[in-house]
């Protein structure tokens, strides 16, 4: 009776509207609602793991969650309407449960640690209006399901570690005033379907990799204020429509691959503008001259192009001007008058940056320089067509900072006045013909860090007041007419780090013993002076040097034994002196270093055939005539010994010694070997180009009977033994261990990929055994040039007994390396007959030769790919299971299927290795999180905190984060710092992209090597 109750029509009725009124009644639904709010800031609460400032303790039930710290409530009906927690230095993730907060209108997380995905949820937030997540380090996509908040006026994730694509369904947020998405790894095109936002005012997708074309269709955005896509691989040209928005105030599309000229009329087109900067492109034509008409142009940067013409006068009508820089470019045209603008650009009296350095400005320099704005921090003018004097008025110029004149044709004294900027950091003079005496008033710039005044004409000694400058870090007088003493003032600069170089002068007396308080300094050259005594003992101190070149002088004595200590010593050259005694032993030990030149001096006794001595390329020591010994490349005389009796009689001795059975055992194995090599010719190597030439007793030789001292690594198809041939040189071989499955194979694929690549950054196979030892056993091994600087792995990862000998890889090392291995997969991949497939790229298999180029070896795994299909990736089907090492497999390869795409993953860990100093395999990347991931996340305004960062420090065991000061000593600091920032992204992008999960958004290797010499160059020219 009761079920059927239950049942009845009129029951539910009834209990339906029951519920209705109760629902209706005044405060119980927000109650309901009220209830859930406070459950989803509690989840929220929940998923902070990190909360330094507590700011989560007033999260509890002491109060009402509206006072909650960061919390804003409707006062109508208590519903949660913002949560703003800005910069509270909060780690955790969003979780899904945000999007039961239903009537947020702001959501503000910027500056924290959050990580994770954005979650889907988001977008049943309809009433949302502001989102703002920048700076932090979520990944992943952006929600497509953000299309439901249409009340959206700020988009706002810019600096995280967000992919793939901006999602079409995006398009229907038409209330957008602001789109910041810059500095993440966003791909793809820039959607055309944003010019429908009217109402959108900021525009910033800058520091991504967006590629093709600025669509048309931006035109459209008429309300349009700030457009920025800098830092992206953009190309074609900036659609002229862009030009005609004239409420635009800041454009900045620097460092892209665009193309064409800037309209002659922007200035009037775009009257507002307050920034332009176009710089790292291929504009061309001229500047035009209606930009005078932009009366609030604050930055005008078209740096590295290819603009011709001047810089128009009426330029002087920009009050506002504060950067001016076309440096790189091809203005000038070489003449007197190129510079008649400087005149009118005195009327700009804020400006402080002028960059007119690498044109072809010629003609004298203008008196009209010293009415310059007195705000002026950085004048560039150097490798322009410049000559005659410096005008005395540079001296108006009181807050330079630097000061660029070099690679001219300037002449006269060195300007007195200079000595009264006293802000100056960095001055340089170099590759001009100044002559004269450096006065005395240089020791005046205090703060000076760098001084260049190399290649000129100066005469007399140099001035000790340069002690004075306590900051300086590098200084180069080297090639004038500098004569007298080195004042001890000037050696005793312990803030020198980067480079002294006083060579190609005629300096005289010792060298100060001072020298040894130079403790950072990596680069010391006094060579081809007139110095004498003996080489200071004091240089061990010197535990920094890198380069140290004391050539061409008339040192005498012995070579310090103290000159051991440098234990990062690269190169060192000691030649064309009045040196005597031994060469030391120590110099052997000497780990780092690549290029010993002790030639013509008078040194004497026998010449070690170890370390750097056994590579002859390595060592000059010509002009020795008392020299004996060391390897038969040097092509010395051998030393006599002392006692010659017991060396007759060791002679007699040792055939007496070896008795008839081991003689027979040796024929016999002779006989044996012949007979096994004839009767085996299918198991060697299908070349008709390159044959084996050593036979198993040889190469047991080489290995002194393969003893352990020898064994240099081991891998699952062979054992690597450093040997030297009989013709004195270094090999290292690789014996195969015939008994393990597949080792047989891994001979064969590996004879058969060397035998004819012909690269410099892939290791050259010298030749190959295929025979049988004493037992009858099958015995192969292939023999390498030795590379003396081991392997990557070394470098990366030193063992306990190893961390004394492997000096950390500085930055350009690390960078030089990468491109190496970057060079030979697109040899191997691009350029060679058949494609071949790595299969196995680890940083054990990238060694190192005395000069510290990489080589990529161990081809055992290698595959031609005969057949190339419909992609790029030219993939073919594994026969042998899963090719590759744990942690540099390619996700793909699970499948079957190897491509040189593998490769590319594979190099794209590597890289991302070399740069964090962290294995793939490390205990870090567990759950979810890869070094793809870890890395992925930093990008881009993390990158530091990512990085091996004692590639960047100058003390050898200094693992600790320095400030950034320290870290970018440069002239100025922070600039440097934020390019050299800019270039370590790039690096890390290129890493990133090569090892994406789908082979189809992988880069190819061309891309690769382009891209990481552009990066290398801008480094080094920063550096110069």
């Amino acid at each position: 009776m009761e079920y059927q109750f239950l049942n009845s029509k009129w029951f539910w009725l009834h209990f339906l509207e029951f519920i209705h009124v109760l629902w209706m009644t005044p405060g119980l639904k927000s109650a309901i609602i009220e209830v859930d709010d406070k459950l989803a800031l509690i989840d929220f609460k929940s998923h902070i793991t990190q909360d330094p400032l507590q700011i989560m303790s007033s999260w509890n039930d002491s109060i009402h969650f509206c006072n909650w710290v960061g919390v804003t409530c409707s006062p109508f009906n208590e519903r949660v309407t913002a949560l703003k927690l800005e910069s509270k230095q909060l780690v955790g993730s969003i979780p899904p449960s945000v999007g039961n907060l239903t009537c947020l209108k702001v959501i503000n997380l910027q500056e924290n640690n959050f990580h994770g995905q954005i979650p889907d949820e988001i977008g049943r937030l309809q009433q949302l209006q502001d989102l703002n997540l920048t700076y932090n380090y979520l990944s992943g996509s952006i929600p497509s399901n953000l299309s439901h908040c249409r009340e959206l006026r700020v988009f706002d994730t810019s600096a995280n570690g967000l992919i793939g694509q901006i999602p079409d369904r995006l398009s229907s947020l038409e209330k957008l005033e602001i789109i910041r998405l810059g500095r993440n790894n966003l791909t793809g095109n820039i959607p055309a379907w944003i010019g429908n936002f009217s109402s959108l005012h900021v525009l910033w997708l800058a520091l991504n990799d967006f590629h093709g074309n600025i669509p048309i269709e931006l035109g459209q955005l008429s309300g349009l204020g700030i457009f920025q896509l800098y830092g992206n691989f953009l190309s074609g040209m900036i659609p002229s429509s862009i030009y005609n928005i004239s409420s635009i105030h800041y454009i900045s599309v620097t460092q892209n691959q665009l193309h064409g000229q800037l309209p002659s009329d922007v200035g009037l087109t775009l009257p507002n503008l307050e920034i332009f900067a176009g710089g790292v492109n291929y504009f061309t034509g001229s500047i035009p001259i209606s930009l005078s008409n932009a009366s609030k142009l604050q930055i005008l940067d078209f740096s590295d192009n290819g603009l011709t013409g001047t810089i128009p006068e009426n330029f002087g009508s920009l009050k506002s001007l504060v950067r001016l820089n076309f440096e790189i470019n091809k203005l000038g045209s070489g003449k007197i008058g190129d510079l008649k603008f400087l005149s009118f650009l005195a009327n700009c009296t804020s400006l402080e940056v002028l960059g007119l350095a690498q044109n072809r400005f010629g003609g004298e320099l203008p008196s009209s320089i010293a009415n310059l704005s007195t705000h002026l921090r950085i004048l560039t003018m150097g490798d322009n067509l410049f000559y005659g004097n410096i005008p005395v008025g540079i001296g108006n110029l009181v807050n330079l900072s630097l000061l660029g004149f070099e690679g001219n044709n300037l002449s006269g004294s060195f300007p007195e006045v200079i000595g009264k900027l006293n802000k100056l950091e960095g001055l340089e003079l170099n590759a001009n013909k100044f002559s004269g005496f450096i006065p005395s008033s240089v020791g005046n710039l205090t703060v000076l860090s760098r001084l260049l005044m190399e290649e000129n004409r100066f005469e007399g000694s140099i001035p000790s007041s340069l002690g004075n400058c306590k900051k300086l870090q590098v200084l180069n007088l080297s090639s004038n007419n500098l004569n007298g003493t080195i004042p001890k003032e000037v050696v005793s600069l312990s803030s020198l780090s980067i480079s002294l170089v006083m060579s190609h002068n005629s300096l005289t007396g010792p060298l100060p013993p001072e020298v040894g308080k130079l403790t950072n300094l990596v680069e010391l050259d006094v060579s081809y002076n007139r110095l004498s005594g003996e080489i200071p003992s004091s240089l061990d101190s010197c535990i920094s040097l890198e380069r140290l070149y004391l050539g061409n002088n008339s040192f005498k004595g012995r070579i310090p034994v103290s000159l051991k200590s440098l234990r990062g010593l690269a190169e060192l050259d000691l030649s064309c002196n009045n040196l005597s005694g031994k060469v030391p032993q120590f110099f052997s030990k000497l780990l780092s270093l690549r290029h010993l030149n002790l030639s013509y001096n008078e040194l004497d006794g026998e010449i070690s055939r170890e370390g750097i001595f056994a590579n002859a390329s390595a060592i000059s020591i010509v002009g020795n005539d008392k020299l004996c010994g060391g390897i038969q490349k040097l092509q010395l005389p051998e030393c006599s010994r002392k006692n010659p009796r017991k060396r007759l009689s060791l002679k007699i001795v040792i055939p007496v010694t070896i008795s008839v059975p081991i003689f027979i055992l040796l024929l016999a194995a002779l006989v044996i070997y012949h007979i096994v090599k004839t009767s085996r010719r299918q198991s060697a190597p299908p070349s008709n180009e390159w044959q084996s030439g050593l036979s198993y007793l040889k190469i047991s030789n080489a290995t002194d009977n393969f003893s352990e001292e020898n064994l240099i690594g081991s891998g699952s198809f062979g054992s690597v033994y450093k040997g030297t041939l009989a013709d004195g040189e270094t090999a290292a071989i690789k014996v195969l261990k015939l008994q393990q499955q597949g080792a047989l194979k891994s001979f064969i694929d590996e004879c058969n990929a060397l035998t004819s690549i012909r690269h410099r950054n892939i290791l050259k196979i010298v030749s190959s055994c295929s025979s049988v030892d004493y037992e009858g056993n099958d015995f192969k091994a292939l023999v390498f040039e030795f590379m003396r600087n081991g392997n990557l792995d070394q470098w990366l990862h030193p063992s306990t007994d190893e961390y004394c000998h492997f000096k950390k890889l500085s930055l350009m090392q690390r960078l030089n390396i990468v491109i190496d291995v970057a060079s030979a997969l697109d040899y191997l991949h691009n350029q060679y007959d058949t494609p071949i497939a790595h299969c196995d790229l680890k940083p054990s298999n990238v060694l190192l030769d005395e000069g510290m180029i990489a080589h990529v070896g161990d081809f055992g795994l290698a595959k031609f790919l005969f057949e190339e299909s419909n992609t790029p990736s030219k993939n073919q089907t594994m026969s042998n299971g899963l090719k590759g090492s744990v942690g540099y497999i390619p996700p793909e390869y699970i499948n079957g299927h190897v491509s040189i795409l593998g490769d590319i993953y594979s190099y794209g860990i590597l890289l991302l290795e070399i740069f964090t100093g962290k294995r793939p395999t490390d205990d870090m990347f567990k759950d979810d999180l890869s070094i793809h991931k870890f890395v992925l996340m930093a990008l881009p305004s993390h990158v530091m905190d990512v990085l091996d960062l004692s590639m960047l420090l100058e003390e050898e065991n200094d693992h600790e984060k320095h400030e950034e000061e320290d870290l970018f000593p440069d002239i100025e600091s922070q600039v440097a710092q934020k390019k050299l920032e800019e270039c370590l992204v790039s690096v890390m992008r290129i890493g990133v992209m090569c090892s994406a999960a789908s082979p189809r958004d992988r880069v190819g290797m061309k891309f690769v090597v382009n891209n990481l010499q552009a990066i290398r160059s801008k480094i080094r020219m920063r550096e110069e």
